[in-house]
């Protein structure tokens, strides 16, 4: 069961754009925009009258302001917005001509006329970030805290709440997916929340310490046990005692290590290298891996008590590609960090993001990050066009692609149906009613790959959501979120 904050993540409590505007034909053109990207807004075309149109207490909100109102009656409202909800980003229209106005202290961004959805996306993109900023600011977290789990897709969120439901128990974790994805900012995360967050977080890589050190490195060694032992040695499991150890790439480890390290998650006990004194341990473990452990198995590679062992609580980290929707949102916190940490600054322009959205990203985050860095050397606090980007990330591997207008078409939801499938039957066919029934399968198999949210179903079907809000109520089936 997800709990309140869990179903705003998920889409069904998004934030409501209340449009502030005199000009209601022009308030009316931006809420069916708005509309068709699939975000509720609601118009008023006068400061003191939002309160009557925007009933429930509990919507988070984010104000757009008309270009012609004044600076006091701006003011006002604001305050008014920030009182019922603090972290309540501004955005403005644009005003035609080229004065910005008299508010622009307010005002987090412009929306320029008229309004294209390029520049309407990323003034929402800049919201949420400043929403998520301002939040994550008020619970006082570390900057480090999630900072590879940016984002508000599906699996993105999925993750964060196994990391809230296991971190408080002792469980063994294995986390899996592709290198570079975020295994240990996960692993991190699961001991910051974890009631051992006051004791050591210990990394180690299985794979990159050689088979005849690891040991060592895991159990530690008294002096002389081999040759270049000239002292006493505590190893990673001493050090970690009360906290947590972080097992990298576990697929890599040799067998004879798997044995070794299976008795001490089993009898909780091990001895130093060279020595016989038995060392009891209160550690949790948490293991990762890029590699396949179950073909590892079949092929004799990897012990498989050993990994039941260890596969008490899985978590697979989802590639880069898979959660597309998150790059705008990973690009901003990357972007950000280098900032904070005073390394230089650099903006992309939709553009160039629409661009990377496309790449396949076979390095995940962590290419990505390098990119950024990168882009940050090559044209420090300049602009990024995709002409600008490395060849490799342009589309089709031209550089200086052009200028998207909007986002790639989504893969069809459903296989095109067979010829065999469509011919007529022998008798006849009430088609109204065949239609009918392919429409409904078809709806409710978007409404289940969007996890119920109806905008995102109505954008697999390529149509309006209020047009499948009336499809709903016409087929009497349940609505599910908007």
């Amino acid at each position: 069961m997800t709990n309140e904050n869990d179903s705003r993540m998920a889409g069904a409590e998004e934030d409501l754009i209340l449009i502030v505007d005199p000009d209601r034909r022009r308030a009316e053109s931006l809420r069916l925009l708005l509309e068709f990207l699939g975000r509720e807004a609601v118009v008023t075309e006068q400061a003191p009258s939002w309160e009557a149109v925007v009933p429930d207490e509990d919507r988070t909100l984010i104000l757009v302001l008309g270009p012609e109102m004044g600076e006091e009656g701006v003011q006002m409202l604001v305050r008014a917005v920030q009182e019922r909800d603090p972290n309540a980003p501004v955005l403005a229209i644009r005003p035609q001509e080229a004065v910005e106005g008299d508010f622009t202290r307010e005002v987090l961004g412009y929306i320029e006329q008229p309004f294209r959805y390029q520049n309407l996306n990323q003034m929402l993109q800049n919201a949420e970030l400043y929403r998520q900023s301002r939040e994550s600011r008020s619970r006082r977290r570390p900057v480090e805290l999630f900072r590879s789990l940016v984002g508000s897709s599906r699996r993105v969120r999925q993750i964060r709440h196994l990391i809230e439901q296991v971190a408080p128990s002792d469980a063994t974790v294995l986390i899996l997916g592709e290198s570079g994805t975020g295994k240990e900012v996960v692993a991190r995360n699961i001991h910051y929340f974890s009631k051992r967050r006051d004791k050591p977080f210990v990394p180690i890589n299985c794979g990159a310490i050689p088979p005849d050190l690891l040991e060592s490195e895991l159990f530690g060694h008294e002096k002389g046990a081999f040759t270049g032992a000239i002292s006493a040695r505590q190893g990673r499991f001493e050090l970690a005692e009360g906290g947590t150890l972080f097992l990298d790439e576990i697929g890599d480890m040799p067998l004879p290590m798997q044995v070794k390290l299976l008795r001490v998650l089993q009898e909780r006990t091990f001895e130093r290298v060279g020595s016989s004194k038995t060392i009891r341990t209160d550690v949790r473990v948490v293991a990762a891996t890029h590699r396949n452990l179950e073909e590892l198995i079949a092929e004799g590679k990897f012990r498989e008590d050993l990994y039941y062992r260890l596969n008490v609580f899985p978590i697979e980290m989802p590639p880069l590609r898979e959660r597309v929707e998150d790059i705008p949102l990973l690009i901003n916190e990357l972007i950000s960090r280098i900032e904070h940490e005073q390394r230089g600054s650099v903006r992309l322009t939709p553009a160039a993001v629409m661009a990377l959205c496309q790449y396949k990203w076979p390095g995940n985050v962590r290419e990505l990050a390098n990119l950024v860095e990168r882009l940050t050397i090559l044209y420090p606090f300049g602009v990024v066009d995709v002409k600008d980007l490395p060849e490799k990330y342009c589309p089709e591997g031209q550089a200086g692609a052009p200028v998207y207008s909007e986002l790639p078409t989504p893969p069809p939801l459903i296989p095109s149906v067979e010829p065999a499938e469509s011919r007529l039957p022998r008798d006849g066919i009430n088609l109204k009613e065949h239609l009918s029934n392919l429409e409904v399968s078809l709806i409710k198999q978007a409404l289940q790959e969007a996890d119920g949210v109806v905008a995102h179903a109505a954008k697999l079907l390529a149509m309006r959501r209020t047009t499948l809000v009336e499809k709903l109520r016409k087929y009497g089936l349940q609505r599910g979120a908007d």
